[in-house]
């Protein structure tokens, strides 16, 4: 079972680790892809952009001349179509281009000049490219032949309604793919070891991420093996008598009425143990309510301590409490109690039952753990710590004490410390101080406990005022 439990949790976290890898690869590619195709965007408008420039420096150097020979091409004014005229300009070719040879600078542009017929008159090329003449002046990739690539600007040059002829601009495209092609050589790698990487934090992240799973699911196991066995034990105690008062022929009254009192006793356990495990449940759910009264503490530990003196003066232990004399006296006079502005020092808001519940559990567990003879002392304080003031309750005894090694663990549901018990003789589900300890951070306030092994143990309940209860 363990074994299929530690696979569960490996499949998660292979699964959580793949999911965050996926995902963020994916956002990665997304990332990478619109870098590409910015970068790439920008070379070419740039290209475009001194195509253009390099279009704007050669028409404005052009000289162009009356006269020319028949065949020149004009605009027609009324329908934007070209025909043949008479000549009127025309570009001399020499005086124009001559000072237009590409320097070092340049020597990636290459100019062609058509005339107006389209026929080629000027080129720095070395071989003219076999292209025909199209119009296009917002730049356009052009492929020469498989291993050409070139970005050309074509414009036609007009004077008047008069075509003088035709610039062509030409642009190697490889100032474009080989920048481009490295940047996604670099975006690859880049992304490969990213992704490399992300899954690796992935897979240490989702260990992280479900640590605290594993850890709750391992509570949880706890949990329910505990329960189980403060619940299987009382039932076989009770069914061993049940079974055994069944089987007797002739039952003897007296044998049938102890068994009746363990069964009793028993019931009582299991009772109290269905009450804490609900009430447990009910806190982690939200569902118990919460009431929000004036309480004063001094009044509800003389109740407390009332209550318990029954038990302290049968192990003949001494119960005191010296901030709840007025109060006690005042029960036990059978005279009403005290009204609340008696008691302003002691006022905190809350849930009286939850708090009662809280004190019982402290005074009747330190009563458990004393041994006869013995010593539990309720003590009322108040401190100020960062501009707030609070009331510590301390219930401090001469039991058993709790060994170093338990302390961490004291407030773990079912945990005990099995030494202290054993020779105290004390039985209890293990639930007291985790249920202490649930009511305390509900009203706003900390619990803490020292011990000393053979010497006793001390537990301080610290609750702000009334004026500084939190809401909930």
């Amino acid at each position: 079972m363990a074994v299929l439990h530690s696979s569960m949790f490996q499949t998660t976290r292979r699964r959580l680790a793949l999911w965050y890898t996926t995902v963020t690869a994916i956002v990665l590619l997304l990332f990478a892809s619109g870098v590409y195709w910015y970068v790439r965007t920008t070379l070419v408008e740039r290209v475009d952009d001194t195509l253009s420039h390099v279009v704007e420096i050669v028409q404005r150097s052009l000289v162009i001349e009356p006269g020319g020979s028949a065949g020149q091409r004009v605009l027609s004014a009324m329908d934007g179509t070209n025909s043949l005229t008479a000549p009127s300009l025309q570009v001399n070719v020499e005086a124009s281009f001559r000072n237009n040879d590409p320097t070092p600078e340049d020597d990636h542009i290459d100019l062609e000049w058509f005339g107006p017929t389209g026929e080629l008159l000027w080129s720095t090329l070395s071989e003219p490219l076999d292209l025909p003449v199209r119009v296009n002046p917002l730049g356009k990739t052009v492929h020469v032949n498989a291993e050409q690539v070139v970005r050309q600007v074509t414009e036609r040059i007009v004077a008047g309604n008069q075509i003088l002829g035709y610039l062509r601009v030409s642009h190697p495209w490889f100032e474009v793919t080989k920048p481009s092609r490295q940047l996604l050589q670099d975006l690859s790698l880049g992304i490969s070891l990213m992704i490399a990487a992300v899954a690796t934090i992935g897979w240490l992240l989702s260990g992280i991420a479900i640590a605290p799973v594993r850890e709750s699911y391992q509570q949880l196991k706890q949990f329910t093996a505990d329960a189980s066995h403060e619940l299987r034990n009382p039932i076989a105690v009770i069914q061993t008598n049940v079974q055994v008062a069944l089987a007797d022929p002739e039952p003897d009254a007296t044998a049938q009425h102890q068994q009746l009192q363990v069964i009793e006793r028993l019931t009582r356990r299991l009772g109290r143990l269905v009450d804490d495990l609900l009430f447990l449940a009910r806190q982690e759910g939200g569902l118990v309510p919460f009431k929000q009264e004036n309480v004063d503490l001094s009044m509800l530990l003389a109740d407390v301590i009332e209550e318990q003196s029954a038990i302290a003066d049968h192990k003949n232990i001494n119960l005191n409490c010296q901030a709840c004399e007025v109060a006690l006296v005042a029960l036990t006079a059978d005279e009403p109690p005290l009204p609340a502005a008696a008691h302003p020092d002691w006022q905190v808001r809350g849930d009286a039952d939850q708090l009662t519940r809280l004190f019982t559990n402290l005074v009747s567990n330190s009563l458990q753990h004393t041994p006869v003879g013995g010593q539990v002392s309720v003590n009322l304080d108040q401190s100020r710590r960062q501009n707030q003031t609070a009331i510590h309750v301390t219930v401090k005894d001469t039991g058993v004490g709790i060994p170093p090694e338990a302390l961490p663990y004291i407030f773990d549901r079912f945990y005990r410390a099995d030494p202290a018990r054993q020779r105290s003789g004390a039985t209890g589900s293990g639930l007291g101080l985790a249920i202490a300890k649930v009511i305390v951070e509900n009203h706003g306030g900390t619990i803490d406990l020292k011990s000393t092994p053979d010497e006793g143990t001390e537990v301080t309940v610290r609750l702000p005022l009334q004026a500084e209860m939190p809401s909930r």
